[in-house]
């Protein structure tokens, strides 16, 4: 008798279940963050202004964060690379170093969001700001959110059951990931 979830192996497609399921996920997170990408281009184009507002955020603490991102994309690359090897231990630390780059960002943007409070910048300044909070909080929310699950998952790992999780996982944290690499430019850079 197999310990695999039915919803993991059946398809209709010639997609695991469980893929098709992940990539219909970040379909609609697309939509979400394309929506907030394109807000962010019209106002920009409307309020040249915006410029001078971005000038204030901390392009070092947002460049750090992306090598932290970029690096927790690579422990789930290896985590990944492990779980298909049958080797439960290395999957599992390599998940735990991905979750510990996931809080790493975290903390980082809390000492951020800390400083830039402290100096007046905050959700209520004006619309770069409003943007600003609104867009990096539903991105690290989606860290959050992909932690937990990563946590869970981990688990799993270490008693050798879903297996095939790890990728899943790994396509949702590329994904947070990509979404960082079109903000950053966008808050920190673009001034």
């Amino acid at each position: 008798m197999s310990t695999m979830p039915i919803a993991t192996t059946r398809s209709m497609t010639g997609i695991p279940t469980g893929r098709l399921a992940v990539w219909w996920v970040i379909g609609s997170e697309i939509v979400i963050f394309g929506g907030l990408l394109a807000c962010y281009l019209l106002l920009r184009n409307l309020y040249p202004h915006w410029g001078e507002s971005a000038a204030h955020t901390s392009t070092l603490a947002g460049a750090i964060n992306t090598f932290v991102l970029l690096t927790s994309s690579l422990f789930v690359v290896l985590a990944h690379h492990a779980a298909e090897r049958k080797r439960h231990i290395a999957a599992f630390f390599y998940l735990w170093l991905t979750i510990g780059g996931g809080l790493t960002f975290l903390l980082i943007k809390a000492f951020e969001w800390s400083y830039e409070i402290a100096q007046g910048y905050t959700i209520t300044a004006n619309l770069f700001w409003s943007y600003y909070y609104t867009a990096a909080g539903i991105h690290a929310s989606h860290v959050i959110v992909g932690m937990i699950i990563m946590a869970i998952i981990s688990f799993d790992v270490l008693r050798q059951r879903n297996l095939p999780r790890v990728e899943l996982i790994g396509i949702y944290w590329h994904f947070v990931d990509i979404v960082w690499i079109f903000l950053f430019p966008l808050l920190y850079i673009a001034k």
